[in-house]
């Protein structure tokens, strides 16, 4: 069991070794990073969604940037698409494939911005929200395991993360992305956080 242990943190290790030597999807992480910044500088909000863990992801991001992170500092204006009550609703009246769109429709506008997640760059769900997004003038960030997927095309800033045949290791690595994210936005308006 100890060899399965370690070779399961070694594959997670190459994992992140292959994004740290990716430059560009480096750079797609900084302008990401941009443009969370500016959506807040303006006075606007950040949208997260996904399915499944990417959910997780989604609603981990939104509440470190309205709670805490690191050290104290204001609350950010982030929201994960997570209402249960809105997503069955429109599941039920709908289908599933357009309960983060809805959301959108109601509550976004022109100058927020979207964090798209989905490990395949193909979810239904997530593709309607980033369409009806761009409709409203939403920026759409997105976090994908795939190359070329119909997701990272649709969006302003594409971060793809491949951790394998599997969709752990890109989970892996999107929770990372998005702590970084978190970490730039404080590092920009809360400088006295992290020292000099």
């Amino acid at each position: 069991m100890i060899e399965n242990i370690k070779a399961s943190l070694e594959d997670a290790q190459d994992a992140l070794a292959g994004l740290i030597a990716n430059e560009a999807t480096l750079l797609n992480i900084e302008s990401a990073a941009e443009i969370l910044i500016e959506t807040f500088e303006n006075g606007r909000r950040v949208f997260s969604c996904g399915n499944g863990g990417s959910m997780c992801d989604a609603m981990h991001f939104a509440e470190e940037l309205t709670g805490r992170y690191r050290k104290n500092r204001k609350a950010y204006p982030a929201i994960a698409i997570s209402d249960p009550s809105h997503l069955s609703c429109v599941a039920n009246d709908f289908g599933y494939d357009w309960v983060f769109s809805r959301y959108l429709e109601g509550h976004g506008t022109k100058g927020d911005s979207l964090i798209a997640i989905s490990t395949s760059g193909n979810s239904p769900t997530v593709l309607n929200a980033a369409k009806t997004a761009k409709s409203f003038g939403i920026k759409v960030i997105a976090l994908t395991g795939n190359e070329n997927s119909e997701l990272e095309n649709l969006a302003e800033v594409g971060i793809c993360t491949p951790g394998g045949p599997f969709a752990d290791r890109t989970q892996e690595l999107h929770i990372k992305v998005l702590h970084i994210l978190i970490e730039m936005v404080e590092r920009h308006f809360h400088p006295d956080n992290y020292g000099s």
